[in-house]
């Protein structure tokens, strides 16, 4: 495809015959090339989460329930998955790693609510252990977003373990990533 110099706004334009081509390609693709998808029956995405799903302590009354998710979609090379939820509004300045789940097998389309399947490994959060610690955000601020991120690997094991730090699986996560899709929920008290 040849892109030809537009003098007068000294812009480029594909032809025609190219924009069609790039339309017909893309639209040829599998679903799986173009975007995973995330959907929780916990809870809608922008909606409040469920308050079995908050922490329970540090002054939260919650059951500390990881949510269920589904996902679909995911590309052909996946040979892992991981699951991670952030609290980019925690007062720390740099947020809160609530749950980080890795090594989760590639055949996985979703979690239970509270679930760990088969060889996942749940690194360390910012509460200072592994595992899902829920909502519990400050009392009377605005109610925070939890973003749950589940991540595709072309990797099928990250060499984590419960001492890893949510940074050192971010950095391990992003260095396999294939692809990724989020959700957001919302949770205050």
């Amino acid at each position: 495809m040849k892109f030809r110099r537009n003098k007068k706004r000294e812009l480029f334009t594909i032809p025609a015959v190219g924009v069609l081509t790039l339309l017909t390609a893309t639209a040829l693709l599998p679903t799986s090339a173009l975007a995973m998808e995330l959907t929780s029956p916990s809870f809608d995405d922008g909606g409040r989460i469920p308050g079995r799903h908050a922490l329970r302590g540090l002054g939260c009354l919650g059951q500390n329930v990881s949510p269920a998710l589904h996902w679909k979609d995911a590309p052909e090379a996946t040979k892992s998955f991981a699951v991670t939820m952030f609290d980019p509004d925690a007062p720390t300045g740099s947020g809160w790693w609530h749950w980080v789940l890795v090594n989760i097998p590639a055949d996985a389309t979703g979690l239970a609510e509270g679930a760990r399947p088969g060889k996942a490994i749940a690194t360390r959060t910012d509460f200072g252990m592994a595992g899902y610690g829920g909502p519990c955000p400050p009392v009377g601020a605005e109610p925070h977003r939890y973003v749950i991120t589940v991540y595709a690997l072309d990797v099928d094991s990250l060499p984590l373990d419960n001492l890893s730090s949510g940074a050192m699986a971010g950095f391990m996560i992003n260095s396999h990533l294939l692809a990724k899709t989020s959700i957001t929920g919302y949770f205050g008290r």
